[in-house]
Order: structure tokens, then C-alpha cells, then sequence
């Protein structure tokens, strides 16, 4: 007989993903599956290799990977305007960064894929781009910018006016480009574990859906809960939570198959089919 394993399942140990998990930790939700927290780099590669089920992917990798995945409808981490927490941090403006150094910090590849293509189709400069990690001060020591995402982003945007720098949110700067809002990372389900165990899927996409709705009623409480252990105040915390997105509906797949063209013609990825990308039915 053929034991029954729970789904394992990825969550983003970022601050931008709190809400999702608050909302599974209060719904009880945590106690049905195998949960395992990492970089959105990291559960990426976790979830392409097979070493997890479920969970959350950086929309380039998605995209890379689209024929081994199904979506999770109405599920995922973007910003219909500023994010805060994708950003370029600049010693000099954009438009004079050409030939400059601009380091990367290891963590996304869909926000640095994102610098870089404002940079070069927006902008038209082409920099000299290098990995590191991410940590403004060392960055900065030896590039004229640097591409942060996530909780070193979120530090480094209330830092930089002390310290005289110029700070572009990528999610701000998107809007402004197309129009549209960004989606940075979806919600995905590996294709063979989807089609053997439909119905995991299902629990799992159903309990992601009520955390969300359960996390943005309390984001307030969210948000004071977690400044006890971040270096934020509750007010910039819950500020930052509400400017997050964690809708897929059709104007973020429109951002997302906007994005998936752009990234395909600069050969970052392959192209996404006519129809879009393939979503998981119960």
C-alpha cells in the first residue's frame, strides 16, 4: 500500500510573503502540509527539481520552466504601482549608468532581469553587471548601483536619502513603462505531482486562497506582530504590506504576458504560446 505523504509545500522567508503565512499559521493550515522556507532563488530551484511539490517560483523561472508547471490561479507576490521592496540603488542617475558597474544582489532573478531590461530598452545604457551579495554598503564600494530585492531592498530605501542616493522601484518604474502591473513571483504546481494528486493540489491552492483573504483583514495586527522582530515600525510595515498584491487575476496576467514578451525577445526566456501560460483545474 502506498503511503500518503503531505504536499511539500515552499513559502518565501521574506517580508513580502509574511502576510501568506500568517494567514496559514492562524488558519491551522501549516499542520497539513511539509513546509519548507527559503530564498525565492532557492524554492525556485527547489521546485524545478522536484524536491518540492507546491510553492511559490520567481516569474522568470516560471517562465524557463512553463511546460513542467501549472499555475495556481489567483495567487501571487506583485505591486500595481510601487513595491518598495525591488529596487535600483543609484549613485548617479539611470541614463549615465552606460559602461558604469552595477552589482546584483543574488536573491531574484526576475527583479534583476527587470533592472535590466529598464535599463537597456527604457534607458539604453548597457552596464557592466556582476553578482554579489546583497548588501548595500559592499555593493556600493564597488559599483556605481546596485539591484536589492526584498527585506535588503526594504532597508536600503530608508537608508539612501541619508545617504544621498537615488532609489528606482522597479514595480513604480514597470507601471510607468507599460502601464501594467508587475507580477514578480507565482504560485506553481509541478505538472506531474498536479495530474497524480489532483486533489493535494486543490487543498493546498485553497488554503493559500483563505490565508490571503484571512491576512489582508488582519494586516494591521500582521504587520505590529512582525515589527517585535523587524527593524521597521508597524505603520511602515503595514504601509508596505498594502502596496503588495497578491492577485493574479486578468490585468496581472496581462503584466505577466507583457513582461514573458519583453524577456522573451532579449532572449531570457522562451516565449510563452498564444494562449498564455497553463493554469491548474480542479
Amino acid at each position: 500500500m502506498t503511503e500518503i505523504r503531505r504536499p511539500r509545500v515552499g513559502h518565501i522567508q521574506f517580508l513580502n510573503c509574511l502576510p501568506i503565512y500568517w494567514g496559514l499559521m492562524r488558519s491551522g493550515a501549516l499542520l497539513d502540509v511539509d513546509l519548507h522556507k527559503d530564498t525565492p532563488e532557492k524554492l525556485s530551484e527547489a521546485l524545478v527539481a522536484g524536491d518540492l511539490d507546491v510553492g511559490p517560483i520567481t516569474l522568470v523561472e516560471y517562465l524557463r520552466h512553463a511546460d513542467e508547471l501549472v499555475l495556481l490561479p489567483d495567487l501571487a507576490v506583485g505591486s500595481d504601482g510601487p513595491v518598495l521592496s525591488v529596487n535600483i540603488v543609484s549613485t548617479r542617475p539611470l541614463t549615465e549608468l552606460d559602461g558604469r558597474r552595477v552589482a546584483l544582489g543574488s536573491t531574484s532573478r526576475t527583479g534583476v532581469l527587470l533592472a535590466q531590461m529598464l535599463l537597456d530598452q527604457r534607458h539604453g545604457v548597457r552596464p557592466e553587471y556582476f553578482r554579489c551579495p546583497p548588501e548595500l554598503t559592499q555593493m556600493l564600494l564597488e559599483a556605481d548601483a546596485a539591484v536589492l530585492i526584498g527585506d535588503a531592498a526594504l532597508r536600503a530605501l530608508y537608508e539612501a536619502p541619508t545617504r544621498g542616493l537615488t532609489v528606482t522601484d522597479l514595480g513604480q518604474a514597470w507601471k510607468e513603462w507599460t502601464g501594467l502591473p508587475m507580477v514578480f513571483a507565482v504560485w506553481a504546481a509541478r505538472r506531474d505531482f498536479a495530474e497524480r494528486h489532483p486533489g493535494q493540489v486543490k487543498e493546498v491552492h485553497e488554503a493559500f486562497l483563505r490565508s490571503r483573504e484571512l491576512s489582508l483583514s488582519e494586516l494591521d495586527e500582521v504587520a505590529t506582530a512582525a515589527a517585535r522582530w523587524e527593524p521597521f515600525d508597524a505603520d511602515t510595515l503595514a504601509t508596505y504590506f498594502r502596496l503588495l498584491d497578491f492577485s493574479l487575476g486578468e490585468r496581472q496576467v496581462a503584466g505577466l504576458r507583457e513582461f514573458a514578451r519583453r524577456a522573451a525577445a532579449a532572449g531570457e526566456v522562451p516565449a510563452l504560446p498564444p494562449t498564455g501560460p497553463v493554469f491548474y483545474t480542479d
